[in-house]
């Protein structure tokens, strides 16, 4: 593996071949996370307020499918 800072704005990882391609989406899908977030001011607190009332919304529009 190597890691190299190739100008300010970029970091190059080079990774071999055989890299478990699952594990390696999972920390790009972390690196754009981290990107998405870099300048976000909202509390944890927030987001997890925000995130239980989507998953409950949710849960009331779809119930129906998954209990009969």
């Amino acid at each position: 593996m190597l890691i190299e800072r190739t100008n300010n704005d970029t970091i190059t990882i080079t990774l071999p071949s055989s890299v478990d391609k699952f594990g390696l989406q999972r920390l790009i899908d972390y690196a754009k996370y981290l990107e998405a977030t870099a300048k976000s001011k909202a509390k944890q607190a927030d987001v997890d307020k925000l995130a239980d009332e989507v998953n409950a919304a949710w849960w009331d529009k779809n119930r129906k499918r998954f209990i009969k």
